[in-house]
């Protein structure tokens, strides 16, 4: 019984503190007990010392034993399990108590966590904006300083590359102001009633001029934009600006130059055009104006001019017959695109066609916005230039003079004398001082002939 104690007791140890200190008492108690009740059986049996017989104690005897063992193996189990059962009703109720008071601890200082949290958040946040911000603004402060800076480091070192550089990048900033007006002035001329006709003196010359600019300046645009070919491209751009570029990227030196030598491109086609009027006399002789235009030929070849209302009195000889647009020959076209400066293309005839009118339409422009005197010096230079005339070295009363002679003959015509128009130049020009000089002087520079 002892042995089964022990074992008992020593497999409850380890788990459970309370139930060994109660099996331990229960140890020392059964103990004594059993003591007690081996010093009662031993006196008992002195007391009776008469003998009795053997059979009769060797069936008494082990029934006892085994009562007294089954009350004790009861008694020790009845006790494990309330000393087991006491625990834990115990552990439960302080497990218990302890979460209640963890929960309302929790339930209470998580809501002040959760506020702490929230202004900690909220510091940090501004916090990082305001670094955030702060960065930026020196990032960008410092990166504008360094480039304006660049740019004059670049322009001690190296002032030719950054002349060129900044030539190159206003010619593109007007060049791209053009187009933009030039799109706006395409829109209004589509969208209105009137059509061109709606269109100002200055908005009609960029209407015409644009498309031209654009289609010469798109290589050179496109090439610098390349990533490897623009470092050779660039150089080579600016080497024949004439070739590659348009009046926005050129100096004044450059503007005056090159106008130069396109104005004497022109004007060397002016003798192939009048040797074409002049064979085509002979074919007009049955016309009622054929003797008029005659004398003015004749006088264009003596070396004078003949009158505006002269030529408004011969407009018929050019609306039919050799001298209208479809009449006149291969030749005669070609002479006509070269001497008022137009791109070589196939639809010949039809550049001359818009060409005429949209002068036509300039000179009606003119008319509306105050005639000819109202024009400022420079629109009034390009206007001679643009109609054959060379404004070098020309006073403003001679460019005046000239232009409302043109104008008067131009306002007057129909849409049928539109080859009238075109050979303007050659009636109002062939024999001025001014384009004679261009034609047989040399007098223009070398720049001009790269």
């Amino acid at each position: 019984m002892a042995l089964a104690l022990r074992v008992a007791c020593s497999t409850w140890r380890i788990k459970w503190p309370q139930e060994h200190r109660c099996l331990q008492q229960l140890k020392h108690s059964v103990v004594i007990a059993q003591q007690s009740h081996y010093t009662t059986n031993a006196s008992q049996q002195q007391q009776q010392s008469k003998p009795q017989p053997t059979e009769a104690i060797a069936a008494a005897t082990p029934p006892q034993i085994k009562r007294n063992v089954a009350s004790e193996i009861t008694s020790v189990g009845k006790a494990i399990y309330e000393a087991r059962w006491d625990a834990k009703q115990t552990a439960k109720q302080q497990q218990s108590a302890g979460s209640m008071s963890t929960s309302t601890e929790q339930q209470t200082g998580g809501d002040h966590d959760k506020d702490k949290k929230k202004d900690n958040m909220e510091v940090l946040r501004s916090k990082r904006e305001q670094m955030r911000d702060n960065m930026q603004d020196y990032i960008f402060t410092r990166y504008f300083n360094y480039v304006k800076n660049y740019d004059k480091v670049l322009e001690k070192n190296f002032p030719k590359a950054m002349q060129l550089y900044r030539v190159f990048f206003d010619g593109v900033k007007d060049f791209f102001a053009d187009m933009k007006r030039f799109l706006k002035i395409a829109r209004i001329a589509n969208d209105a009633p009137q059509g061109i006709r709606a269109l100002n003196r200055q908005e009609l010359e960029l209407y015409m001029q644009m498309p031209r600019d654009m289609m010469k300046v798109a290589p050179a645009l496109i090439g610098c934009s390349l990533p490897m070919v623009g470092y050779a491209f660039f150089p080579l751009v600016f080497w024949y600006p004439r070739t590659f570029l348009t009046s926005h990227f050129w100096t004044e030196q450059q503007r005056n130059d090159f106008q130069s030598y396109y104005m004497k491109r022109r004007l060397q086609c002016n003798k192939s055009v009048f040797r074409c009027l002049q064979a085509k006399l002979k074919s007009l002789k049955m016309h009622h104006k054929h003797a008029e235009f005659e004398s003015i030929l004749g006088q264009l070849g003596s070396g004078t001019h003949p009158t505006a209302d002269a030529l408004i009195a011969v407009k018929d000889i050019f609306a039919e017959g050799p001298y209208s647009l479809l009449g006149m020959s291969r030749k005669h076209i070609k002479c006509l695109v070269k001497m008022h400066g137009l791109p070589n293309s196939l639809f010949k005839r039809h550049r001359l066609h818009e060409h005429a009118f949209l002068v036509h339409y300039m000179d009606l422009a003119i008319n509306r916005e105050g005639g000819v005197h109202n024009l400022r010096t420079d629109a009034m230079r390009y206007c001679c230039y643009l109609r054959g005339l060379n404004p070098d070295n020309l006073s403003r009363e001679e460019m005046i003079e000239w232009l409302r002679n043109w104008v008067k003959v131009s306002t007057s015509i129909q849409g049928e004398h539109i080859t009238l128009f075109l050979h303007l130049p050659i009636l109002l020009g062939y024999n001025h001082p001014r384009n004679w000089k261009t034609i047989y002087c040399k007098s223009t520079t070398e720049g001009a002939a790269s």
